[in-house]
């Protein structure tokens, strides 16, 4: 099968499935979503650094061309100061319950602006995870399912928590989901850009699989694990590391497998 339709697949499973599975996640009960999220947010932290450390950062460092030993550290270094200026910028926020501090509109309001906002940093952040995917496809097909799974483990809370600020904001249950699928379609959109834009670029691919390495090391240290401080009890930590430690092991298995 060609690599392009690769790409395409498994952009659409990082994209629009998540969606799809946000979408039925939603239909469930809230007391037993409020239950699972937080399970879902332990698996998608350990899927993340599993990806980046077994998966992105080894192949970077076994491809770059260069002596210099610190060129992939400081790639990664500056990816991830280059996350936190994105999201001082408030172009890209996750959230992972029904209220958000940082981008929740007020009790009373139901104002579109912020629907539209959530809408914006996820494209964005959509179109930049087609590029890793389709970088990581480019450099070896194993670690392009690798990177896929990762991804679609952090999509399908994050997407549950833009379908609640989205309803929040007014939206219907429709319209917030037709605008979450077509905000997905740009993950497609960014991995046939990237597969084209690439393939003259060879030398580069080790770079961006190093600020992909540090997208999902941000994610995973500044976005999920904070999200997970708030449960201090010693069986939610348990259960914590475990789903971690899950996660972790899921990316292991696929990639020591495929290979």
């Amino acid at each position: 099968m060609p690599l392009i339709v690769w790409i395409i697949l498994f952009c659409l499973l990082g994209g629009l499935l998540s969606v799809l599975a946000a979408a039925l996640f939603l239909v469930l009960k809230e007391s037993l979503r409020n239950h699972l999220l937080p399970h879902l947010v332990s698996f998608a932290t350990g899927a993340l650094l599993g990806a980046a450390f077994l998966g992105l950062l080894p192949h970077a460092l076994a491809s770059v061309n260069s002596t210099d030993t610190h060129v992939i550290p400081m790639a990664v270094l500056l990816g991830l100061l280059g996350f936190f200026l994105l999201e001082k910028l408030v172009l890209w926020r996750h959230c992972h319950a029904d209220h958000c501090e940082v981008h929740a509109p007020d009790e009373n309001s139901r104002d579109h602006s912020t629907g539209a906002m959530i809408l914006l940093g996820d494209g964005l952040h959509n179109f930049l995870d087609g590029i890793l995917i389709a970088a990581a496809f480019l450099t070896d097909l194993h670690l392009g399912v690798v990177t896929s799974l990762a991804v679609a483990a952090h999509e399908i809370p994050q997407e549950v928590g833009d379908f609640a600020v989205l309803l929040h904001s007014g939206f219907s249950r429709k319209r917030a989901f037709l605008y979450n699928v077509l905000t997905s379609l740009t993950t497609v959109f960014g991995g046939v850009l990237s597969y084209f834009a690439l393939q003259s670029m060879q030398n580069v691919l080790p770079y961006v699989l190093a600020i992909a390495a540090s997208s999902f090391i941000y994610i995973a240290v500044a976005d999920l694990i904070p999200t997970l401080h708030r449960r201090v009890e010693g069986r939610a930590t348990l259960q914590q590391v475990l789903l971690i430690a899950a996660g972790i092991l899921l990316i292991y298995s696929t990639h020591s497998t495929l290979h």
